[in-house]
């Protein structure tokens, strides 16, 4: 996040009671059973760093990385301690003074600022994935397994690559759309980067959603990036550059609400109004627009969506994304939205709240880590014998699929807004 002045970092510091309540919910934590590697042993080491008794250690640097960000120890923490902002301070702090090992930060810097810095880069990215894949190399290349000559790791992560949309979402879509019904208001809508370029499908299931439900849907072409994943990661000077560009461009509409489709989207830009606040131009626009931003699910049962009437028979089962159930404390509605569909079969996923070790970048960044995370979430999610598993995160939404094909499931993964819009026909 932002960077913090030294008296709010003490404050939120020094409301850690060490009561160990967040030991049994971290997931890095019961990886090591190491204190450090705990929420409050993090803190007891971003303490030591505020108050000089230790630097910017290779330990420090280590644990900062290895937690997952998932904020499960916000939810479960009795003192309110908001944790998040404590460790994305910190990796804000790592990256500043340049102290991660050269090959991460050359990834980071390839990923967030050279391809998720620029929408034209983004694009090209998609459309060289988009003829990687019509060529017929990427499937040869997985089917062949030759990656596995120079890595197993290597071929997994190929593996991990995002599939590019047939079209991209805002190369196809008009700038307001229409409601399909009586009009019951406007809202914005947030294409983004990765979404827009490899989830387009989701993108349009949740503006007819939208659109079904009386909403006039305005999606300003624009728009860039909303920097969350550069935010997440120390990079807080592009993701300012960034948020400022779409308070600017957001700013020219009017419009009710500004509804995201991800999660970990969704909750940055409910972050805008912090990341600005010690900022005289833009952070009245910046509270405004955190205050209208709403994730598509806690939307649509705010407003009271249409009744769904047609039958889906199958078993489903939901993956609460972190960024969604621990940052925003969304959990129920979209529950909601897969119960008020008529013939399913809903069973709950034993540890739904478990982050599934995708985590932004993690999944690429620290991936033995990520697959111990994502082969306790496949455990789970083999025990609910459920045909779809239902998430609202593209992060989490590419590890699932991985683990689903991994592990030899046969489960199909989708968006709540997809599911829905099944079910409206």
């Amino acid at each position: 996040m932002n960077a913090i002045d030294i008296k709010s970092l003490d404050a939120v510091l020094h409301q850690c009671i060490h009561c160990g309540m967040c030991l049994p919910v971290c997931p890095t934590y019961n990886l090591t059973f190491q204190e450090q590697s705990s929420p409050r042993g993090r803190i007891r080491l971003i303490r030591s760093v505020q108050d000089g008794t230790m630097g910017l250690t290779d330990e420090f640097v280590e644990e900062m990385n290895f937690c997952l960000d998932c904020q499960a120890c916000q939810t479960a923490c009795p003192a309110g301690v908001q944790y998040g902002v404590l460790v994305e301070d910190a990796r804000r702090q790592i990256a500043e003074a340049k102290k991660e090992p050269l090959h991460l930060r050359f990834l980071k810097y390839f990923f967030l600022r050279v391809i998720l810095g620029s929408k034209r880069r983004t694009k090209l990215f998609g459309r060289f994935l988009k003829l990687y894949e019509a060529s017929g190399l990427r499937d040869a290349i997985e089917q062949s397994n030759i990656l596995t000559l120079f890595s197993e790791k290597l071929h997994a992560k190929h593996l991990l690559l995002p599939r590019a949309s047939g079209e991209f979402f805002d190369d196809e879509i008009a700038e307001v759309l229409a409601p399909t019904g009586p009009k019951r208001g406007t809202v914005a809508f947030l294409s983004g980067c990765i979404m827009n370029v490899s989830f387009a499908d989701v993108h349009r299931d949740a503006v007819e959603v939208l659109r079904t439900n009386g909403f006039e849907v305005v999606i300003p072409k624009l728009q860039v990036c909303c920097g969350s994943l550069h935010g997440h990661n120390g990079d807080v000077v592009m993701a300012k550059k960034l948020a400022q560009k779409n308070l600017d461009v957001f700013g020219t509409f009017e419009f009710d609400a500004l509804v995201i489709d991800s999660a970990g989207c969704s909750a940055f830009l409910k972050e805008y109004g912090m990341l600005f606040a010690d900022d005289p131009k833009y952070a009245s626009r910046a509270v405004e627009l955190s205050n209208k931003t709403k994730d598509i699910t806690e939307f649509l049962v705010d407003v009271g969506m249409r009744a769904p009437t047609k039958p889906l028979k199958v078993r489903v089962t939901y993956h609460d994304a972190c960024h969604l159930v621990h940052t925003q404390k969304i959990s129920e509605q979209p529950r909601q939205i897969i119960r008020s569909i008529p013939g399913i079969e809903f069973v709950e996923l034993p540890e739904s709240t478990w982050c599934c070790g995708s985590a932004g970048m993690y999944n690429v960044t620290r991936f033995d880590d990520s697959m111990k995370f994502l082969e306790r979430k496949m455990n789970n999610l083999a025990s609910t014998n459920a045909e779809i598993v239902v998430t609202a995160n593209p992060g989490c939404h590419l590890q699932l699929q991985y683990g689903i094909r991994k592990f030899g499931l046969n489960m199909e993964v989708v968006h709540p807004v997809t599911l829905l819009r099944r079910a409206y026909g």
